[in-house]
């Protein structure tokens, strides 16, 4: 009465029993151990498949991220593999700039066929090493699987290794007395057998692949520049249409000219695009919030929906098909009529909250940095205005202090100072008890809306010479290093605030030196060589 005949029911078991199969053989290569002849999977690279991810197979179907711009570099990686000795490339960068997306690039390059003929039909493996050495819990099982992939390289003939974090080569698989991945690669390499595209840091190259000097000169660098505020944006409007697919919503341009601006401006510490990528990301998301919340009559039908689900695996179970097939009538008529509420209740959100803008921007970077909207807004032309007012109110007296501090904050804020020098430098002058402290507190709570960005510092307990790497840290080798200096570390941790040097005459004069470079570039460099502005 159902349609069901012996022969369906006998390929639907023996189509379970080949996913069993399957299952079993890949538990086993994740394993280490090996499968049984006869019951491999039908294909030429297992342990690629297994622990690689085919990045042209995804660039053909479209899964890949358009990488706007990067021409320059992936053409110098396009020359690097065309050589016929130590043609390996590894794109040296800082964290965020681009660098797996420059790989992913070039594999899309080579979908498209818009490739020299040398490379036509090459396939862009990711390995993932973590898979590689998970599970490896005897002697020689690393080792094993690393050969098994480098076998099945060089029976291919047409995959490019792309590791990420090329330094976890170094010591991954590594124990008392087997060798590790990077070793195991080594003669592979300079050999021309396998090639292999890195992308590592500067700090980690260094620190990891430059110390191995026969790995080293196997790898050609390719740096990896931050692109411009003008080259994010256009990145930016490249990715548009994945993220409003994503969160449901339109991305203004405003929007993704702000969150460049703003991002290069205001969010030290990491660079474009990752941190504009990330902000529109985030104010998209904080967009969607206004009207994410569906209507209690949606929420209960998905209930009842969950609920027929659940009657009808159990009838299937019981082998109640009848009950079974009208549970399934049931559950596409509740889907239909979420489908249809769902739809009715979208169109009664306005237009204006479908739409990211420059103001869920600001708002995202007001979080993260603590700057008060109206700074960011530009809207403070009247706060400025009436800025000794307001100070007044804090501070009794000081006409002048208080006027000075004004016009050079008006200064900086009209765009008339240099950019790369503090907002202003200023010396109180006076004796205890009228005012100092309390106008440098009064300062921080107007410019940046809270009176705990004021950074103080009380140099009477740096009075000795070496007291300066208390400032910036100390050098490596010595005591306290790990822990970095006691401004810097304050500065990075709240970018934005008033820093305050108090009884500032006491202090060594080497320190005054140190803060030279403070008060003329507005910068100063940790004992990480990390630059804090």
């Amino acid at each position: 009465r159902f349609g069901v005949t012996v022969e369906k029911i006998r390929h639907a078991i023996e189509d379970i029993l080949w996913k069993e199969e399957d299952k079993e053989n890949q538990s086993q290569r994740i394993s280490g151990r090996p499968v049984p002849v006869g019951t491999q999977q039908k294909t030429k690279t297992p342990t690629i498949d297994t622990f690689g991810k085919d990045l042209t197979k995804l660039a053909e179907e479209g899964k890949l991220d358009p990488i706007i711009g990067r021409e320059r570099e992936i053409e110098r990686v396009t020359q690097i593999l065309c050589r016929r000795k130590k043609n390996n490339p590894v794109l040296l960068g800082e964290a965020g700039v681009g660098k797996t997306a420059i790989v992913e690039g070039f594999a899309q390059k080579i979908a498209s066929g818009k490739i020299p003929d040398i490379l036509k039909n090459k396939r862009i493996i990711m390995i993932d090493l973590a898979s590689l050495v998970a599970g490896t819990k005897y002697r020689g099982e690393f080792e094993q699987r690393v050969k098994a992939l480098l076998d099945e390289v060089r029976q291919t003939r047409n995959i490019v290794i792309f590791i990420d974090e090329l330094h976890t080569l170094v010591g991954a698989g590594g124990a008392e007395g087997a060798i590790d991945a990077s070793s195991i690669l080594k003669p592979a390499l300079s050999r021309g057998e396998i090639q292999c595209i890195g992308a590592t840091t500067f700090d980690e190259y260094r620190r990891y692949v430059e110390k191995d000097a026969a790995l080293e000169r196997r790898f050609q660098p390719i740096v990896v520049n931050p692109p411009s505020v003008s080259e994010t944006v256009e990145i930016l409007r490249g990715l548009r249409p994945r993220y409003e697919e994503h969160h449901h919503l339109k991305i203004s341009d405003d929007a993704l000219e702000t969150a460049a601006k703003l991002s290069d401006r205001y969010i030290t510490g990491r660079f474009l695009p990752d941190k504009a990528i990330d902000l529109i990301d985030e104010a998209a998301s904080l967009q969607r919030l206004t009207f994410s919340s569906p209507p209690a009559e949606l929420e209960e039908l998905e209930k009842k929906v969950n609920q027929v689900i659940s009657f009808k695996e159990q009838a299937i179970k019981s082998q109640d098909f009848e009950k079974a097939a009208r549970l399934r009538d049931r559950e596409r008529e509740l889907r239909n009529e979420i489908d249809k509420m769902r739809g009715n209740w979208e169109k009664t959100i306005p237009e204006h909250q479908r739409i990211v803008t420059e103001r869920e921007v600001i708002e995202v970077v007001s979080k993260w940095t603590g700057i008060p909207l109206a700074q960011l807004r530009r809207e403070e032309r009247e706060r400025l205005l009436e800025m000794e007012a307001n100070l007044h109110k804090i501070v009794v007296g000081q006409e002048e202090a208080i006027s000075a501090v004004s016009r050079a904050i008006r200064r900086s804020r009209a765009g008339i100072k240099d950019k790369r020098r503090p907002i202003g430098s200023f010396l109180f002058l006076g004796p205890t008890g009228v005012g100092k402290t309390l106008l440098a507190r009064a300062l921080a709570e107007f410019l940046f809306g809270d009176e705990q960005a004021l950074i103080q510092i009380d140099m009477s307990e740096y009075m000795e010479k070496f007291a300066v790497s208390r400032l910036i840290g100390a050098p490596p080798g010595y005591v306290g290093y790990e822990e970095g200096g006691q401004l810097t570390e304050k500065i990075r941790r709240r970018p934005y605030s008033v820093v305050l040097l108090d009884e500032i005459e006491k202090a060594h004069p080497d320190v005054f030196n140190i803060l030279l470079q403070v008060l003329e570039e507005g910068r100063l460099t940790d004992s990480f060589g990390r630059s804090v502005s």
